[in-house]
């Protein structure tokens, strides 16, 4: 009769955990519907576009040290395209542009500290 006493061998199972418990007032969260000027929120801004489609005849290069600056942070991560409003497509090129600069070299893993 083991197999049946489950909970009891674990401290019982009929503790109160507290899931409908009142947890009293959280305040205003920051949640849908609220009104983002009283707050001071920007909204939403214009949507970025990728340079590279944009510009035709721009494409990327490891050796384009400057271009590659613009899509590393000071500490050496690659931004992501969500900042960088790249398509997927020129955003996986620049990765790879950037890792192959570094391992040149061109650009360093990380930023000097100090």
């Amino acid at each position: 009769m083991i197999g049946n006493d489950r909970n009891a061998s674990r401290g019982g199972g009929d503790r109160d955990r507290g899931g409908d418990r009142d947890r009293g007032d959280r305040g205003d969260r920051g949640g849908a519907g609220g009104d983002d000027e009283k707050r001071g929120g920007r909204g939403f801004g214009r949507k970025k576009v990728c340079r590279f489609c944009a510009e035709k005849n721009s494409k990327v290069d490891f050796k384009d040290q400057p271009t590659l600056k613009y899509f590393v942070t000071e500490r050496g991560k690659i931004i992501p395209r969500r900042i960088s409003g790249n398509c997927a497509k020129h955003q996986r090129e620049i990765a790879t542009a950037i890792k192959r600069a570094r391992g040149l070299a061109l650009l360093p893993y990380n930023a000097m500290v100090g």
